[in-house]
């Protein structure tokens, strides 16, 4: 069973990280929403919607405007002129994305309460005057106007028992089930908007990064439904009594107002096609109210009134990248129901971007561990393309939004970590066939000489620490060293350099000083074992490498922190006889050079009641008395049957188990083990403390 774990471990870890990476999608967390939106957008900055014949007119509340008639909000009588001017044109309809939820102060009746006014001429004079709001709910109510309605989840003095204008139809279920709900709106003045045609929803959906890509078609206020803006300026402008939703299994299908039908997500959800802004499509407010404007321009139009002055704050993020007044959100709904040119969600969808992207990963995958990289490369990019591909020819041809960010985030994930499994099996084969030629070397005596001389004296360490080296030959590749740097700190490493002889003792050498000398000065482990690796590439020792531990321990706190560098297993086991095997996360120290520290990754356990023991191959590979190789299950053994669990008797018992005849070691033997509750010293600075 565990040689076939061994045999598929690439496919087993495969799946594993494929399972993961589903869940991502299932789940749908913001990060992979966000991905998947700017996918969304690249789709519309790339092919903007083209359209020359604007169906909509915006009357702009901008500087201009606000030049000639002052701060904002104006008197009513301002708005009267320019819907009189406007119906003078017969327009579709006129909506409003401006609210009027308090009195004008400056009609008549209000100076006199304002003002306190007590003359009788002046109040008889004033009160002969027409009011503004009286002078613009005439002219409300004589037009085909809408007025806006914004959703809120507080009270305000404009939220009352209001209706809303047009009538719902439904076929298939109860749209209340599957709408967006909010407590209370936001309005104008009751008496204007009794006299409008319509009220539409301006209410758009929190958005993760403030773009407006979407807004619901459909909105409750206090559980009443209400259309948006644009729908319902439609419905006015078409003169049509009647909104129609179409609801199944799953939530709303279809809302329609006669002829066009619009499909929606299940919660109504419409998404918006923008066009590049046109100034063509906008007309200062001034120079309607002037009459100062083509009339024509306004035949049939659907008229929206809204502002694009800075200091009016009515200002949205859109997928084209650029920032447009609200007001022209409303106007790309509008043409995109006249035009039937709006974008499509399908729920559905989430289905076959799954199982599109699990089919291309399981391919990716497997093909980057049966050819060579250059090919698999080719693939993975034409793979890419490919997504590319699908998911704008349904942008352009049907509508249709698909999620490409995704698939190629799927994609990218599994050709990695194909690319890194194939990496390190590579240079596992690599590395068996540079031990072979090692063998071959003959200058063992100068190594030797070389190789002693490194070894540091442990036994001012016993109690803590225990190492022991015995070589196959006359000359061991393998290397430890214990290291103070301070009143509690110490430095350790424990390595086995590839090849014999002069060569090797020179390599040896070279990464024993590196690392004494920037554990001397008390470098970070990380910044450490990156300097002794690249200080080992550039030494340019080809075909040369060095599997190694390294690590640092504070006697007081018990903390060991370590970094396996192509090295065997670490094993930690604890009182309990329970064992822990830690495997290498790094390629052997000397193959690549590392471009960063943070490349460098180590972790840090507390030796409470545990013992941390770390061997070169020569330990797993000996050969026992009974031809069979000890292996990590020996070793294992060994520890079990120990009464005393210190790091000498560790130590020695492997040592023992394997050196039962020079002549018969198949490599190098190197043992070190760490354990830091056995300690006088710990003992005393317990008391201590």
């Amino acid at each position: 069973m565990r040689a076939l774990l061994l045999k598929y471990k690439n496919y087993l870890i495969f799946l594993l990280i494929l399972i993961l990476l589903i869940l991502l999608k299932t789940f749908n967390p913001n990060f992979i929403k966000s991905i998947s939106f700017l996918s969304f957008d690249l789709y519309q900055k790339v092919i903007p919607l083209r359209k020359q014949d604007s169906d909509v007119i915006i009357i702009d509340i901008d500087e201009k405007s606000l030049g000639k008639f002052g701060q904002f909000p104006w008197n009513r009588s301002i708005f009267a002129k320019i819907i009189e001017n406007v119906n003078e044109a017969n327009p579709k309809a006129i909506g409003f994305d401006v609210f009027f939820s308090e009195k004008d102060k400056q009609s008549p009746e209000e100076i006199i309460k304002s003002y306190n006014i007590l003359s009788g001429d002046v109040i008889n004079y004033l009160t002969n005057i027409k009011g503004h709001d009286e002078n613009f709910r005439q002219q409300l109510k004589n037009s085909k106007s809408v007025l806006a309605v914004l959703g809120s989840s507080v009270s305000s003095h404009s939220s009352y028992d209001r209706k809303a204008k047009a009538k719902f139809l439904f076929k298939g279920g109860d749209p209340n089930e599957y709408t967006f709900n909010y407590p209370y709106s936001i309005g104008s003045l009751e008496k204007l908007e009794k006299s409008v045609k319509g009220l539409g929803s301006i209410s758009f959906l929190d958005q993760t990064d403030g773009i407006i890509r979407s807004l619901p078609l459909i909105v409750r206020f206090n559980k009443k439904i209400y259309p948006t803006m644009g729908l319902e300026m439609v419905r006015v402008g078409l003169d049509q009594k009647n909104l129609y939703i179409e609801l199944d299994d799953v939530g709303v299908k279809r809302i329609s107002v006669r002829p066009y039908k619009i499909l929606t997500d299940d919660n109504g959800i419409f998404w918006i096609r923008y066009k590049n802004p046109q100034k063509s499509q906008y007309i200062s407010a001034s120079s309607v109210f002037d009459g100062n404007f083509d009339k024509t321009r306004f035949k049939d139009k659907f008229v929206l009134i809204g502002a694009s002055a800075q200091g009016l704050f009515d200002l949205v993020k859109t997928p084209l990248g650029i920032t447009l007044p609200g007001v022209e959100v409303h106007a790309n709904v509008i043409e995109n129901i006249l035009d039937q040119s709006y974008l499509l969600r399908n729920p559905n969808i989430y289905v076959f971007e799954l199982l599109f992207s699990i089919v291309l990963a399981c391919i990716t995958f497997f093909l980057s561990q049966k050819i060579k990289p250059k090919y698999s490369l080719s693939i993975f990019f034409i793979s890419i393309i490919v997504v590319v591909i699908i998911g704008f020819s349904n942008f352009m041809l049907r509508s249709e939004l698909i999620d490409i960010s995704y698939p190629i985030f799927m994609l990218t994930v599994t050709f990695l970590t194909g690319l890194y499994f194939r990496f390190i099996e590579e240079n596992k084969v690599a590395l068996e066939n540079l031990q072979k030629e090692a063998k071959l070397l003959k200058e063992r005596e100068l190594a030797g000489d070389v190789q002693k001389s490194l070894f540091p004296d442990i036994s001012k360490y016993e109690n803590f620490v225990y190492a022991r080296n015995i070589p196959a030959r006359d000359v061991s590749g393998d290397y430890f060293d214990v290291i103070s740097v301070g009143k509690d700190e110490y430095y350790f490493t424990l390595a086995d350099v590839s090849g014999k002889g002069v060569k090797a003792g020179m390599y040896m050498a070279k990464a024993s000083s590196t690392f004494r000398t920037l554990s001397n000065l008390s470098f970070p482990l990380e910044k450490v074992v990156y300097l002794v690796n690249n200080e080992i590439v550039e030494a340019k020792f080809k075909g040369m490498f060095v599997t190694a531990v390294f690590g640092k321990f504070n006697i007081k706190t018990g903390d060991v922190t370590f970094v396996n560098a192509g090295h065997e297993s670490i094993m930690v086991v604890d009182r309990n006889k329970n064992f822990e095997f830690i495997k290498s996360e790094l390629p052997p120290i000397g193959i690549i050079k590392y471009f960063a520290e943070s490349m460098v990754k180590s972790k840090t356990i507390n030796l409470n009641d545990k013992t941390f023991v770390v061997y070169t191959d020569g330990v797993t590979e000996g050969y026992l008395k009974n031809g069979q190789e000890l292996g990590a299950e020996g070793v294992e053994r060994i520890v079990n049957k120990l009464q005393d669990v210190t790091p000498k008797n560790i130590v020695d018992s492997i040592a023992s188990e394997l050196n039962w005849g020079a002549d018969k070691l198949r490599d190098d033997i190197t043992c070190l083990a760490l354990n830091l509750n056995n300690t006088d010293i710990i003992d005393k600075k317990k008391k201590g403390n």
